[in-house]
């Protein structure tokens, strides 16, 4: 039974995501905003709506660790899984604003996360409403930039949008589909919390562990399925624009929302602190060289990418099970996987800069 809960919670998270995004869009239509707001607001939201719905549920119910540990391994998760596997399937063209803006604005929301956390090892109220607001001036940011767009660009990105028409062109269908949509995502995020929390226990692995990899694997379906979508079909850039802002709305609404209503706040676990959100953080900072190299995420880049989520995953769960092969497995990636990673990209960056393949 807990096993189908798990998997009835999943379910409902992704549809419920869908009707969501489905809904808003349509709406947002419907009252005459631009479509390039609607995705980078709306539909942007949307997609990261699992995460919400879990870290606040289980803020809510004192299991701070899942909805911390939701979106840390999201994150994490988002971009060397998913941006991994998508590059492996195609290569993935970045476009230029997000190497000059969205992603150092998700590499500075990681940042701060960690100083709010790193000196009591406590994300409070404040803190929450410290990220909830800047995530309210991002997204007036984005609505003021939006409005500086050409029209070509307006109508490029409005072809990636539903068309407005069709059995939900009625506002109050739309209403109907957020509502549902909602109701789904509580409705999911309390069944996968309680079965994830049976599965800890049974397994004897900590709330921490269960929240870094399978539930936040289960809340990121949306962007999996968005992503890797948009790689086959073509829109590269969608593919990787998906992640970034999906990653920055994580650590600025999810964890601002969470910490805002979890009585007391969010106490952060030692091994999360030490370790988690570095890794979180390196890999948004692990971006950078790579989108600006040609602009492109090759395949072997993806292949990477995938490896070191694999890794991750295998330290997580050794070091939760206590390995004796653990001390081990943790030097050959410091002293040997990591340093040959970070060598060959700097080559290859240095090598591209010297072909002038990369412009300014």
């Amino acid at each position: 039974m807990t096993t189908l809960l798990f998997i009835a919670g999943l379910a409902a998270l992704v549809f419920g995501s869908s009707l969501l995004v489905q809904g808003a869009s349509k709406l947002a239509l419907s009252l005459g905003v631009s479509p390039l707001v609607v995705g980078l607001t709306i539909v942007a939201f949307g997609t990261s709506a699992p995460e919400v719905a879990v870290s606040v549920g289980a803020a809510l119910d004192g299991r701070v660790d899942i909805a911390i540990g939701n979106v840390v391994g999201s994150n994490i998760f988002n971009v060397l899984f998913i941006l991994g596997v998508s590059a492996l399937i195609v290569p993935l063209i970045v476009h230029v604003q997000l190497i000059r803006q969205e992603v150092p604005i998700m590499i500075g929301a990681s940042i701060l996360l960690i100083v709010l956390t790193l000196f009591d090892g406590v994300l409070s109220r404040a803190d929450g409403v410290l990220l909830f607001s800047l995530l309210m001036a991002y997204v007036v940011f984005l609505v003021v930039q939006a409005r500086r767009q050409t029209r070509a660009a307006n109508d490029e990105f409005a072809a990636t949008m539903p068309a407005h028409g069709g059995w939900n062109r009625h506002w109050a269908v739309q209403v109907l589909l957020i509502i549902a949509g909602l109701a789904l995502l509580v409705l999911g995020s309390n069944w996968l919390v309680s079965s994830a929390i049976v599965f800890a226990k049974a397994l004897g692995i900590s709330d921490a562990v269960i929240g870094l990899t399978i539930v936040s694997i289960g809340t990121s379906l949306p962007e999996v399925a968005t992503s890797i979508a948009a790689a086959v079909r073509g829109e590269r850039d969608i593919a990787v624009g998906n992640v970034v802002g999906s990653n920055t709305f994580n650590i600025l609404g999810c964890l601002g929302l969470a910490s805002m209503v979890a009585p007391g706040g969010l106490p952060v676990a030692t091994s999360m602190l030490n370790f988690d959100m570095w890794v979180m953080l390196a890999a948004a900072v692990a971006c950078l060289p790579v989108f600006i190299r040609a602009r492109v995420i090759s395949r072997w880049e993806g292949g990477v990418f995938l490896m070191y989520y694999v890794s991750y995953s295998t330290f997580v769960v050794m070091a939760a099970k206590q390995y004796p092969a653990l001390p081990h497995f943790a030097l050959a990636m410091l002293w040997f996987v990591i340093p040959l990673t970070v060598l060959t990209m700097l080559v290859v960056l240095v090598h591209t800069q010297r072909k002038g393949r990369l412009r300014p």
